[in-house]
């Protein structure tokens, strides 16, 4: 049963661009496995209306931000907005100020 239907901003592509081709397909891997499933490890909370995608893979935490479209109430989207390599435990804020400034946008051009 998948649970949400996940689509990307330009700026998560773009992410997704720098990354090497077996860090990408571990990434879609786990985002397929997110929208089928309701795993924390994969898919969190951090702030109100922004979540994050977890991958681990070859030492390197991977996240895609991203946060829930339900407006359409024959699909459920999530939408990735940006995504960046965490150096640290901590997700910085600056990040989540990036995806609430993106997921503004995005809801004010629908």
């Amino acid at each position: 049963m998948r649970f949400f239907t996940t689509v990307f901003l330009k700026e998560a592509d773009e992410f997704l661009s720098t990354l090497d081709s077996k860090t990408v397909i571990k990434v879609l891997y786990n985002i397929e496995l997110a929208e089928n499933s309701n795993d924390r490890r994969l898919f969190k909370k951090l702030h109100d209306e922004i979540w994050e995608f977890r991958t681990l893979f070859n030492g390197a935490q991977i996240r895609l931000m991203a946060f829930w479209d339900t407006r359409d109430k024959l699909e459920t989207l999530v939408v990735a907005t940006h995504g960046y390599v965490k150096k640290t435990s901590k997700v910085h804020k600056n990040e989540i100020d990036k995806a609430i400034a993106l997921r503004k946008k995005y809801m004010s051009q629908k």
